[in-house]
């Protein structure tokens, strides 16, 4: 089979590696890709965006099969666009990824059909936003609706940062069209987890579960981020949990899309809050989580792209989902001034001894004369396996400090929640 991966983060690193390992595969093919993914594929400058592009690109190579990693050419409406020109392709419809490209949408669904989720209110209107943010009070969150590349939500504390939050997205349009309609909701309490899930719009196969993390630094604070590390399992999501979210949360989100007509295939990410008063849903995505595949993809033993082609057919009833039992954990490295300002095109050393402890997905790298270099704010993901939490851990910090870059950044406490249990 001849592949076409479209992305080149650090999510899209993970997938091709993932994928070169089936034996059907024998040609890959990445667009644009990066400088990790080039030394097992043959990268295309073709934008993830530009989806009449890869179009054009998979009909002249005869691409057997193409998977999508990142939101945008999703929501782009680049699954509708293959499929008319009978070409395979893995992903949610434009219809269904609008799950992950307005927040509303994705609110009003989870309140028509009992899914559990915080309290909101949706707004365009500047004065009616602030005027609910006064009444409401913080802590609270603040979401811009639309895809804003993981950055759109931030987390008030305290009244004048949620104040400031509702102008930046509604008043000044820090986020462009993605906030033209601004997301608030009630503060929850208590541990995060993400669960993914592959699903042919009637069947749900959950995945071993992940926590992110999502601010900049040690302890959870600053701004929130792309991510900056996860691990995969979380310790506090029990087994029983699990059925719990698959049968309320994971099958009851699929059957709810396939009710209102935007029948879901693909990737569903549910990014959960385990409160005190039960599991909420926080926030749907519409493909693989990025540093959360990472930790998760390398645990998983069966072949991918059997499993795709299982979703992409509708047989994923038949399919038989394995996973090694050995925890994983993904440290990124980061530019620094990542997620505001960063500098691009330093030189990254050490890789090759790094890579004897760990597997080093690339994510914002590039070539240059030969060399790698930094191409953006994260930079690259870290990622080990152990017989425990620790030992992955060990392994993964382990070959992060054979990796040299200026002004590279990471966190120290990745799993930091798990290791403290």
């Amino acid at each position: 089979m001849k592949i076409l991966i479209v992305g080149g983060g650090g999510r899209e690193h993970a997938l091709t590696w993932k994928i070169a390992k089936s034996p059907k595969v024998n040609k890959i093919y990445c667009a644009p890709g990066n400088a990790g993914m080039a030394e097992i594929a043959e990268c295309v400058n073709i934008a993830a965006e530009n989806v009449d592009g890869l179009l054009a690109f998979a009909e002249k190579n005869s691409i057997d099969l193409t998977v999508v990693g990142p939101e945008a050419p999703l929501a782009a409406g680049i699954v509708d666009k293959f499929r008319a020109h009978g070409l395979s392709i893995f992903g949610p419809t434009q219809k269904a990824a609008y799950i992950e490209g307005s927040k509303a949408l994705a609110k009003e669904i989870m309140v028509k059909y009992n899914i559990p989720t915080a309290a909101y209110g949706d707004f365009t209107d500047l004065n009616e936003a602030l005027d609910y943010v006064r009444k409401v009070g913080a802590p609270i969150v603040v979401k811009a609706d639309g895809l804003a590349a993981g950055k759109g939500v931030i987390v008030a504390m305290d009244l004048e940062t949620a104040l400031a939050a509702v102008k930046d997205i509604l008043g000044d349009k820090k986020f462009g069209n993605a906030g033209s309609r601004v997301i608030i909701e009630e503060y929850l309490e208590g541990e995060e987890v993400s669960v993914l899930a592959f699903t042919d719009g009637k069947t749900v196969i959950p995945m071993v579960s992940s926590q992110d993390h999502k601010r900049i630094f040690d302890g959870d604070r600053g701004p929130n981020t792309g991510g900056m590390g996860a691990y995969s399992p979380a310790p506090v999501y029990t087994e029983e949990m699990a059925v719990w979210v698959n049968e309320n949360i994971l099958q009851a989100t699929v059957n709810a899309m396939a009710a209102e007509g935007r029948l879901y295939e693909g990737i569903l990410y549910a990014g959960l809050m385990l409160t005190t008063k039960g599991i909420k849903v926080l926030e749907y995505n519409a493909r693989f989580g990025d540093p959360e595949t990472q930790a998760v993809l390398v645990r998983l033993e069966t072949d991918l792209v059997e499993i795709i082609k299982a979703t992409i057919d509708h047989k994923l009833a038949d399919m038989q989902v394995k996973w090694s039992s050995e925890p994983a954990v993904c440290v990124v490295m980061a530019a620094g001034g990542y997620p505001e300002k960063y500098v691009k095109g330093d030189n990254i050393t050490g890789l090759a001894e790094a890579s004897k402890t760990a597997i080093v997905f690339h994510a914002g790298t590039a070539l240059n004369d030969g060399k790698v270099v930094t191409a953006g704010g994260r930079v690259l993901g870290i990622t080990a396996k152990g017989e425990t939490i620790k030992a992955a851990v060990d392994n993964a910090y382990k070959a992060v400090t054979q990796i040299n870059f200026q002004n590279a950044f990471y966190r120290k406490d990745i799993a930091y929640r798990a290791l403290n249990r």
